[in-house]
């Protein structure tokens, strides 16, 4: 802008086949302090634009001659506007014919910002250019805004979709990098001091900082952080920001963006390098650390969660199997990876009257309640078998446990008396995988035994019986070893069967194969339990 507001600087293209006309409008335009790119003809002024976009340097404006030898400026225009690379330069159309309004309606309806009939006064020319660039530089403006809000929007779906920490600040850090066009880092200061960093691809494999600055940057969100809430940017110049992190044009200054959404919550830090692209007190960049934040206080909070289940769960799931008399029993527990939700898994096995019960289930749904229904279970089980460890009457009372307590929970379970002496068992399934029987002949088969699932006050078949020769082992597993999305449940219990009827001989040596055969990264707990009579 000049002193009087006016735009100057900007680059006019002129196309002209007249050389008198092109030295009369390129005067007046570089009198106004633009800078004048004349050509004589529409194949000229493609080329020259074809060339300046191979520069990165477009023309910010173009007047055009709608009488050009080649082509029509009307045509030139919509060529221009058809090309993507060219679509956003501004055309001015102009004419020494007077025309009529045919012209001008000709000119818009091919692309064109405004019609000058020439000869015109300079300021007239003048002014059309300036808010030719004007409303094209707002266009600009705008389309950028709606890029960079929609990468924002795709940042923070992908924080929000983090399962755990590691994940959040890494989406936090490519997120920012691509919305500020620089190199990023992220740290997230959790409540109890731990201190989670994320650093954008443009970071990968450079030698990081030690220890001590990461004591350092931990110190420096508590000092910004202190008394603030919501987001707040600064710049940290070195030695206060610890060498390494960013680096832009040989300067390890940075300027960090802080926020938290109240006091005692987890504290996120986006850095970026000093003059940087990014504008110093940009919003966009504020708003993704606030979400970030956000973000970050519901994981911590999930994990923590987590952890209570998790060690409530696991407490009531030794690792070995209790001394069973007459019984070889082996148990085998893999939690589900750290990313993955709470599961319900559980297992039993319990001396009785009658000989020893054992039992495999599942609670439906993934959190804090399946695992604490889970235990509610496991002790109604010890409870009840006490009085009459029949698994047909076992499975009503639990049936009618959860419609009393719990209407809206569901669960899976398999129980089984074994009667060492006689090798008698008898089973009762609630929607759960039917146990399976390995014989040492290599030849496996599913019990025949089903049911409805726990909870929903339906008719229950009457339970299944058979008999254990002192070779056959019996397996129960939850459906986390076996189930794949997309893949039949059948076709996995078939693989299931196959599998275990080639496993070498002994408890222990079932269910070890089975877990190296189905038991790596699976998104869900797996509960096995083998016996066989000792």
């Amino acid at each position: 802008m000049d002193g009087n507001g006016k735009q100057t600087g900007s680059t006019v293209l002129v196309v002209d086949d007249a050389p008198a006309s092109r030295y009369a409008l390129g005067a007046v335009l570089r009198r106004a302090g633009h800078s004048v790119v004349p050509v004589a003809s529409g194949g000229e002024a493609l080329n020259e634009l074809d060339l300046r976009l191979r520069k990165g340097a477009l023309p910010d404006v173009a007047l055009v001659d709608v009488g050009l030898p080649d082509m029509s400026g009307f045509e030139l225009c919509r060529r221009l506007k058809s090309s993507p690379p060219t679509a956003g330069l501004p055309v001015v159309h102009f004419s020494a014919v007077s025309a009529g309004p045919g012209f001008r309606c000709r000119g818009l309806d091919s692309g064109g910002e405004a019609y000058l009939s020439v000869p015109a006064e300079p300021e007239e020319i003048q002014a059309v250019v300036r808010a030719a660039v004007r409303g094209a530089r707002m266009r600009s403006g705008a389309e950028a805004l709606a890029r960079r809000l929609t990468l924002l929007s795709e940042t923070i779906v992908s924080v929000q979709a983090a399962r755990c920490m590691t994940e959040l600040v890494q989406a936090a850090a490519e997120g920012a990098s691509r919305l500020t066009g620089s190199p990023a880092v992220v740290f997230v200061l959790g409540e109890d001091g731990e201190l989670y960093r994320g650093l954008s691809r443009s970071r990968a494999g450079v030698s990081l900082p030690d220890a001590e600055a990461h004591e350092t940057v931990a110190r420096l969100i508590r000092g910004l952080i202190a008394g603030h809430t919501g987001a707040r940017d600064t710049m940290v110049p070195h030695p206060l920001w610890p060498a390494g992190f960013l680096r832009a044009g040989g300067s390890d200054d940075a300027r960090v963006v802080v926020a938290r959404s109240q006091e005692g919550k987890p504290a996120v830090c986006l850095a970026l390098p000093a003059g940087g692209p990014a504008a110093e007190g940009d919003a966009l960049v504020s708003r993704l650390a606030q979400a970030t934040a956000l973000a970050a206080e519901a994981l911590l909070m999930y994990q923590v969660e987590r952890h209570v289940a998790l060690t409530l769960q696991h407490s009531f799931l030794p690792q070995q199997a209790p001394s069973m008399q007459g019984v070889e029993m082996v148990v085998r527990y893999v939690p589900a990876s750290r990313q993955t939700e709470i599961g319900g898994d559980f297992y039993v096995a319990l001396n009785t009257s009658r000989g020893v019960l054992t039992a495999v289930g599942d609670i439906a749904g993934h959190s804090l309640d399946a695992a604490t229904v889970m235990v509610e279970i496991r002790h109604a089980l010890r409870a009840y078998c006490v009085e009459n460890p029949d698994p047909d009457s076992l499975a009503r009372r639990l049936d009618r446990l959860l419609q009393h307590f719990h209407p809206e929970v569901t669960a899976t379970v398999c129980l089984v008396l074994v009667e060492p002496d006689s090798g008698r068992v008898r089973i009762a399934n609630a929607g759960h995988i039917p146990p399976l029987i390995v014989h040492n002949d290599a030849t496996a088969e599913y019990a025949s035994v089903g049911g409805p699932l726990l909870g929903l006050g339906l008719d229950r078949p009457p339970p299944t019986e058979t008999v254990l020769r002192p070779a056959d082992r019996l397996l129960m597993v939850t459906d986390g070893l076996i189930e794949n999305r997309g893949t039949d449940l059948g076709v996995s219990m078939e693989h299931l069967r196959t599998a275990a009827a080639d496993a070498p001989p002994g408890v222990g040596a079932l269910c070890d194969t089975l877990l190296g055969c189905f038991g790596r990264d699976r998104q869900d707990d797996i509960a096995l339990l083998a016996l066989r009579l000792g």
